[in-house]
């Protein structure tokens, strides 16, 4: 994990694609991010996918969220990729030690106890019996008339037998064949939300929650985050996008900020939603300061035409709400 500065822990927070994962947590959908084996590309992670749009970015942007302290990782499995084509679909073949062909057979050592006798297990069978071919005794009972007494291999192509083979690997994308010195031998993870990121956006979410469900049940079509694109071309994301319908002609772009001191809330935030809302023109524009607003940040959500909702917490700010639209409905 690295040590990372404030900017660069703020230009995270502000991708999108981030928002749109840590919301995934926060509401419960997503407790633990979970890696699902593909036989062709290996480990993947779809939930992710879906959000980054290219596959081929999941691992960096998962890593890049694990090296700036957002999520933590335990270790799921190791995977061997191709050194050759990096391809996860590689079997393991066992060699033998002299010709080295894959063209081998195991068997099984026995061992009759009471007379000593050790060979493998088809010197043994006798029709569907095990029948000890120095002594002729019978061998009807594990652990007692016999033992396991390991393994015994024989090279089909050499002839040879031996105890041990040679592991090796082979790539069935491009028909390589390689030891484990050239193997690609790769973590796994599965990703965990930090806990101290968790409490500290636990808190915005638990705000934003209860208005999010509030305006839902008012016949709201809410999106919370959600992500607009201005007229610049840059992706701007708001705290909750509502609109009476799903065709979002009419929209209502909401921001909670919430002062950690029970100070007053900065004017900057007013200044940062007005840049926002300047760039992607909603019908509306509220923001929802807890427990109040600076003087010159009222001054200046009155001068850009930002509806100012202060409250000293998310049940008397949805009170207020309320009020506001009853009022824009009978206007």
């Amino acid at each position: 994990m690295l040590e990372t500065s404030k900017e660069e822990r703020a230009e995270v927070y502000r991708d999108s694609r981030f928002q749109l994962l840590l919301n995934k947590f926060l509401s419960g959908e997503l407790d633990k991010l979970n890696p699902v084996y593909d036989p062709q590309q290996g480990y993947r992670y779809p939930q992710v996918e879906l959000i980054i749009g290219d596959p081929t970015l999941t691992s960096e942007f998962l890593s890049r969220l694990y090296e700036h302290g957002f999520l933590r990782t335990e270790l799921y499995d190791k995977t061997i990729h191709c050194p050759a084509c990096d391809s996860a679909n590689v079997s393991t073949r066992y060699l033998c030690p002299y010709c080295k062909t894959f063209d081998i057979r195991k068997n099984s050592l026995i061992e009759h106890i009471s007379c000593g006798y050790i060979d493998t297990d088809e010197r043994f069978d006798n029709r569907d019996k095990l029948v000890c071919p120095k002594c002729n005794k019978e061998l009807a009972k594990p652990d007692v008339d016999y033992r396991k007494a390991g393994v015994w291999c024989s090279c089909n192509e050499c002839k040879k037998s031996f105890d041990i083979p040679v592991p090796s690997h082979h790539c069935r994308n491009c028909n390589m064949d390689f030891m484990f010195e050239d193997a690609q031998y790769r973590n796994t993870y599965t990703y965990c939300l930090n806990e101290t990121l968790m409490r500290e956006a636990g808190t915005h979410y638990k705000l934003v929650a209860p208005v999010r469900d509030f305006l839902q049940s008012h016949g709201f079509h809410v999106e919370s985050p959600s992500f607009l694109k201005g007229k610049s071309g840059a992706n701007h994301i708001f705290d909750i996008i509502a609109s009476i319908d799903e065709t979002a002609k009419e929209l209502l772009a909401i921001d909670i900020v919430l002062s950690p001191t029970g100070e007053a809330v900065s004017e900057q935030s007013i200044i940062s939603m007005f840049a926002k809302v300047f760039d992607v023109t909603p019908a509306k524009a509220c923001l929802i300061a807890i427990p109040k607003m600076s003087e010159n940040g009222r001054k200046l959500a009155e001068l850009y035409k930002i509806k100012l909702i202060e409250a000293k917490d998310q049940n008397a700010a949805i009170d207020l709400l309320e009020a506001s639209l009853d009022q824009t409905s009978a206007e």
